[in-house]
């Protein structure tokens, strides 16, 4: 029977990675086997992220799209509820107010501007 796999690109996910160790939470972007492309953060920092973004100053988090190399990847799971334990995004919901989708998604790229001209 073949193994179908459950992640969908757009799901929230944490990241277990190798060397040096880290563990990433975010937005899945898309998954092959090179890697996982991903929109999101290092949990490190946890606490001190929540702060920031319920403060308002979350232009401080260090939030960016990443390719993750397969041969980091350790593991990779859904973002979910388990064992009664709250899933990550329901955290980050209730501690900031904010939706984490809305805060993983892509920022529109900027629009180039146009060059001054002087006037003659």
């Amino acid at each position: 029977m073949p193994l179908t796999m459950p992640f969908q690109s757009g799901d929230l996910v944490v990241v277990v990675l190798l060397a040096p160790r880290e563990r990433v939470w975010g937005r899945l972007l898309g998954l092959d086997a090179a890697g996982i492309a991903i929109r999101g953060l290092d949990l490190t920092p946890w606490e001190e992220v929540l702060t920031l973004v319920r403060t308002g100053e979350s232009d401080q988090v260090a939030l960016g799209t990443r390719f993750l190399p397969m041969h980091r990847v350790e593991a990779m799971y859904l973002d979910e509820p388990s064992s009664g334990a709250p899933s990550l995004a329901h955290i980050f919901q209730d501690r900031t107010g904010l939706d984490p989708q809305a805060f993983l998604a892509t920022p529109n790229s900027p629009k180039p501007t146009p060059p001054h001209r002087r006037k003659p």
